[in-house]
């Protein structure tokens, strides 16, 4: 069995961005519209009239100010309201597999490796384009590795089980190197007609080097102290857009009809979500005989500022800081699976002190002794949290990298 670390990740935003006061605009123009062209309908009680949205109400149930999007013109478009992604050739790379490979392409750089150090690739998300060819195994091509792949789908909690599979693989010497990408357009799958839920997501893809401790070289590097993983079924969220859709006729020509978008009750996943994040957190940190204490940052699923503050509260006992549980959903929007990923790459605690001063004259490995990482998934609505902990000197077990000034 070999020790098992995350060398590298890698992070790539598309160039457009949508703030709250540009979606409302867009959502606006809609409402009027709809509520132009159904007046008499609306007036004889045979048509609900539809509200508008506003950016306050936006920021205050979410947290989120803006959203990074692959194609902005179709999203705000009052006429279509959902992103234009032309359909390319089968001799063309996929979008998905585009921006798996820019992200990859930047967690190999910090990790330190290239293709050829990777003997396989996991595209963990939880909006796959097609069923086959797997994308994984497309990116995998692009890349030039080596090896095998293959894609898995758990939702918004997608990225930690693929960190999850990876370490397993490689813990057991299946494989020296694995990638783990997540490739999301969660936009896609988004309603833009709908107020209560039409401002949630926004696109990226991310991606994770996880490697055998022995071999990494990275500065970048975080032991796996553990993992957990807690799946529950529930209807809170659901998709139902699918193959089987064209076999049934009450369906044809439907593909934007409700129910094949995202649909979600947010106050049940609320009311659900929360205690048993914090439950599953907790119990996970008692099997590693490890303290709430112990944990110097949470990166959680960035899906709501509200849920997150409070789970880090029912685990604390008190208020996060936002070194402690950082958030990026203000700026990326609800990115699914990719969401503590992104929070993961744009944060992670530098050394400071004695700590710091040691690494610049030993040049040691940056996974030291109070880097470690757990990660504790349970998608019933895809809340998957990445923990950040400290470790005492005595529990390191890999060896320091020869002192580069003496």
């Amino acid at each position: 069995m070999y020790e098992v670390v995350i060398s590298g990740t890698g992070l790539f935003t598309p160039a457009n961005s949508i703030s709250n006061d540009e979606l409302v605009q867009s959502f606006n123009t809609y409402v009027a519209q709809f509520n132009a062209e159904n007046a008499a309908a609306i007036e004889a009680g045979e048509v609900q009239a539809l509200t508008e949205s506003n950016a306050a109400f936006i920021e205050k149930a979410s947290g989120i100010k803006s959203r990074y999007v692959m194609d902005k013109d179709g999203i705000l478009d009052p006429q279509r309201m959902k992103p234009r992604l032309p359909e390319r050739s089968n001799d063309e790379w996929s979008i998905l597999c585009e921006m798996g490979v820019a992200a990859a392409k930047q967690a190999l750089q910090r990790a330190g490796k290239t293709p050829a150090d990777i003997d396989g690739v996991i595209v963990a998300c939880s909006n796959l384009q097609r069923a086959y060819p797997a994308i994984s195994i497309e990116i995998q091509a692009a890349l030039g590795v080596e090896g095998f792949g293959f894609d898995m789908n758990v939702a918004c909690s997608s990225a930690t089980f693929g960190i999850q599979t990876a370490c397993n693989s490689v813990k057991l010497g299946q494989a020296r190197a694995l990638l783990v990408i997540s490739p999301e357009i969660c936009t896609a799958h988004l309603n833009f007609r709908d107020r209560d839920s039409h401002f949630i997501f926004g696109d990226a893809a991310t991606a994770v080097v996880v490697e055998r401790a022995d071999l990494a070289t990275s500065q970048h590097q975080f032991d796996i102290v553990g993992t957990k993983l807690l799946t529950t079924f529930s209807n809170n969220i659901r998709n139902n857009f699918g193959f089987l859709n064209r076999t049934a006729e009450e369906g044809q020509g439907k593909q934007d009809k409700q129910d094949k978008l995202f649909v979600q009750e947010g106050r049940k996943v609320f009311r659900d979500v929360c205690p048993m994040v914090a439950e599953l957190v907790a119990a996970h940190l008692d099997e590693n005989q490890l303290n709430v204490s112990d944990v110097q940052r949470f990166w959680l699923h960035q899906a709501n500022l509200s849920m997150n503050h409070l789970i880090v509260k029912k685990l604390l006992g008190r208020d996060a800081t936002v070194e402690e549980a950082p958030v990026i959903l203000d700026r990326y929007a609800n990115t699914s699976s990719a969401g503590s990923v992104i929070a993961f790459h744009e944060h992670q605690v530098p050394r400071s002190g004695a700590q710091r001063q040691q690494h610049n004259e030993c040049g040691v490995s940056a996974r030291m002794a109070w880097r470690g990482l757990t990660t504790a998934a349970q998608p019933i609505a895809g809340q998957a949290t990445l923990l950040q902990v400290r470790r005492m000197a005595s529990q390191q077990k890999s060896p320091a990298l020869p002192c580069r000034n003496g």
